[in-house]
């Protein structure tokens, strides 16, 4: 598992190739099957795999003054994750706690596909930078509907890059802060 983890990173270049069919099926499923709180699952993952889609959708994520996300459209595969609304028992949870398990739970299932698509020989990006009025009119999604994620799938072009991370005395400790 620590080596699917080292290899997976945010690929920003794919090549002009499909993604079968196969493949998007068990990233799709893993996302599927992520855990959440009280098994709200507050999800559902819209694929995009239509050029026109993706283009109108690299368009909504592309900031052009500050040149980012213009890779999108490179994608064969866009996954947008909407966030749904959760269970009873979760969004108790929530407001007892202070804290939106929701919006947990759908980050777990984005790293679930990202990592399935890494074991698939796929390259993945998640962006959180987005209009997400555009997204929703682009894609139909209600206007109650939070957008949370656009995860760009496919063949990377760019090599593996070295991980750049705190060293671990900076991000563990033990027994107290």
């Amino acid at each position: 598992m620590l080596d699917l983890i080292r290899k997976r990173q945010s690929d920003r270049r794919y090549l002009d190739q499909p993604v079968e069919p196969e493949k998007l099926d068990r990233i799709l499923e893993a996302g599927r099957l992520s855990p959440s709180a009280c098994n709200a699952q507050p999800w559902k993952f819209i694929v995009v795999d239509d050029r026109n889609l993706i283009q109108k959708l690299a368009d909504a994520a592309s900031a052009k003054i500050l040149g980012m996300n213009s890779f999108v459209a490179q994608a064969p595969v866009n996954i947008v994750i909407v966030r749904e609304k959760a269970n009873l028992s979760s969004r108790i949870g929530s407001t007892i706690k202070n804290k939106d398990y929701s919006l947990i739970d759908t980050g777990i299932a984005a790293e679930n596909i990202c990592l399935q698509a890494t074991a698939e020989g796929l390259g993945s990006c998640m962006i959180g930078w987005f209009d997400e009025t555009m997204v929703r009119k682009i894609l139909g999604i209600p206007a109650v509907k939070r957008v949370e994620l656009i995860i760009t799938i496919g063949y990377p072009s760019g090599e593996t890059r070295t991980k750049k991370r705190k060293p671990p005395e900076e991000v563990i400790s033990r027994n107290r802060y």
